[in-house]
């Protein structure tokens, strides 16, 4: 939470909500129904989309769940980069084999280019695992 001193706010730093969690895609659900010359970009897409929604940025769990900052609680990260191995992972059995649930690596990064508009950026990484059903999320110490 941000103090208040002299009426006055104190800004949020960018390296708090630097942040690695993995997570469970389910991409059966999402591409459902979508054409088969159309599912694998699809999921590129709904990959795109869950980030966006999932890398909101939160500043502390309650005993009911996490609570989100008021000034960000309907913004995620809109800069999205999906790592080429990802996209390899997603079309390897062609433009209609999209896998049914994929796991991901989600990585809120500073941006360090000048100009940026977003202060934050999100990149998605494939993580290998045998079965991905029934994996629920964690976060990730980076080394």
């Amino acid at each position: 939470m941000s103090t208040t001193t002299k009426g006055k706010k104190s800004g949020r730093s960018a390296i708090a909500d630097v942040v690695s969690r993995e997570y469970t895609i389910h991409l059966h659900k999402r591409v459902h129904g979508v054409s088969f010359k159309k599912r694998a970009p699809r999921a590129i897409k709904e990959i795109r989309a869950f980030t966006e929604h999932a890398m909101v940025r939160f500043i502390h769990a309650t005993p009911f769940g996490w609570t989100a900052d008021p000034d960000f609680a309907l913004q995620g990260t809109k800069d999205v980069r999906l790592d080429p191995q990802l996209n390899k992972k997603v079309w390897e059995a062609g433009i209609k084999g999209v896998p049914f649930r994929l796991r991901v690596r989600i990585s809120r990064k500073r941006n360090d280019e000048e100009g940026a508009k977003e202060k934050l950026y999100s990149y998605v990484q494939a993580v290998n695992v045998k079965e991905a059903k029934g994996l629920n999320t964690t976060v990730v110490e980076d080394a």
